[in-house]
């Protein structure tokens, strides 16, 4: 079991920047979890954001971030981080962290999940 939680989200004007932290506690180094995040916004379902593997070495995103989001995981601190760069109001969201044992895009894939940090953008 793993403890997961989000910071880091407010309200940006659009083309600004946020970095989200997900601190996580677990009985053991989440560097044996994948670590991934997900958004969920109003209306619409939960939707695979990046994920990133325990070693830090491989990373996939959702083809609507690339370019503009970067995940990053400090296994020493116990941490994930994404940054996020030229915010667009479609990013309005919930973010969510997870941690499992696979690396995938669904949501099946992670068994772990924290309680999501608000992100809003204002045009």
């Amino acid at each position: 079991q793993v403890l997961l939680v989000e910071s880091g989200g407010g309200l940006v004007q659009a083309g600004g920047s946020l970095r989200l932290s997900c601190a996580a506690s677990a009985g053991r180094t989440i560097g044996t979890y994948v670590m991934g995040w997900f958004r969920q916004a109003p209306g619409k379902e939960r939707a695979f954001v990046a994920a990133i593997t325990g070693n830090g070495r491989t990373t996939m995103y959702a083809d609507s971030v690339k370019g503009r989001f970067t995940i990053s995981r400090d296994n020493v601190k116990n941490t994930v981080y994404l940054q996020i760069n030229n915010l667009k109001p479609e990013d309005t969201a919930v973010y969510y962290c997870a941690a499992g044992p696979n690396f995938a895009r669904s949501i099946q894939g992670y068994a772990n999940w924290g309680q999501g940090t608000q992100v809003t953008v204002s045009s």
